[in-house]
């Protein structure tokens, strides 16, 4: 498990994320995510960040910074605001994190940051991982999390697949930009 040496290694010079683009676990997930249109990416981006964000709305019911970010990069892909709109929704998901005390949850709040902002560029679907990622190392600790993390990565692979295999986003209105 050449990975949790590079979590450890991580952990031990007090990096925030623990997880980065070349890492081993994150090599599939990678490769998948660089096959896939960009449609089917935000399909998937945003799927996952509606589940990060239940799970901060529960700790945090007065913080509407993610569930906003999440609203307004829907009407971006869809065509209805501009990215400058959906832009400063994002920021200030992210910005929520430095209010936040919890490691785990400041993740979080970056892995929603993240997956909004793959409507821009389905570049950022890696960086919603390795926050997400982090967030249960964190949260459950390194000798805890060996298993979790392994579920999350098979998670992140069988969404992919599959939003790849199903005309979903036949259902979408899609803003102009996505000319696939």
């Amino acid at each position: 498990m050449y990975w949790l040496d590079e979590v450890k290694t991580k952990l031990k010079k007090g990096n925030k994320i623990l997880f980065g683009k070349d890492s081993t676990l994150l090599f599939e997930l990678n490769n998948l995510l660089e096959l896939q249109s960009h449609k089917t990416v935000v399909l998937w981006a945003l799927h996952l960040a509606t589940e990060t964000i239940k799970e901060l709305s529960t700790k945090y019911p007065h913080y509407t910074q993610p569930k906003e970010a999440l609203a307004y990069a829907k009407l971006w892909a869809s065509g209805q605001i501009k990215m400058r709109e959906a832009q400063r929704k994002i920021l200030d998901c992210h910005a929520m994190a430095k209010l936040l005390t919890d490691k785990a949850d400041v993740a979080l709040c970056h892995a929603v940051g993240q997956a909004c902002a793959v409507v821009h560029t389905a570049k950022h679907a890696l960086g919603l991982s390795m926050y997400q990622l982090t967030a249960i190392v964190y949260r459950y600790g390194i000798d805890n999390c060996v298993d979790l993390i392994g579920k999350r990565n098979n998670k992140y692979i069988q969404l992919l697949s599959h939003y790849a295999d199903s005309k979903i986003d036949n259902n979408y209105k899609w803003a102009d930009f996505f000319a696939e």
